[in-house]
């Protein structure tokens, strides 16, 4: 299969928060990241689960504020950026960012970090989208 990315894409988070805040989404939490976020946050998986998270699907979401932002969004900052989910590791690199060039140069307007950085290439482009729960 062909695809636009075959000599690889660039891209370097700037930690903008741009893909934080804004419109709503959702932002999956896996069982297994759930306990790695609390202990990062040092509180118990029932009182994190409580407190940042609503039910989605098989798992659980991460809660937003009224204007869409990520509630772990602070002061230009991702509180649990070392531990993100790895719905927030993988972007842009999400199946839907990677359906066609155009949609990939949309995401390049509204993301500065796409075009910056190292190249990824399209073995590891296609990892990444492979780990992606979205």
């Amino acid at each position: 299969m062909k695809y636009f990315f075959e000599n690889g894409l660039r891209f370097e988070c700037q930690r903008c928060g741009r893909c934080c805040t804004g419109e709503p989404g959702t932002v999956y939490v896996a069982p297994d990241e759930i306990k790695a976020i609390a202990e990062f946050l040092k509180i118990d998986e029932s009182r994190f689960k409580k407190k940042y998270l609503y039910p989605y699907k098989d798992s659980y979401s991460i809660k937003e504020l009224s204007d869409g932002s990520c509630i772990f969004y602070k002061d230009n900052s991702c509180l649990i950026y070392p531990v993100r989910p790895r719905q927030c590791k993988a972007y842009p690199f999400w199946l839907k960012n990677l359906r066609n060039e155009d949609r990939w140069n949309q995401v390049a307007r509204e993301c500065p970090g796409v075009g910056k950085g190292r190249v990824y290439d399209v073995e590891e482009i296609l990892e990444i989208v492979s780990i992606s729960p979205i």
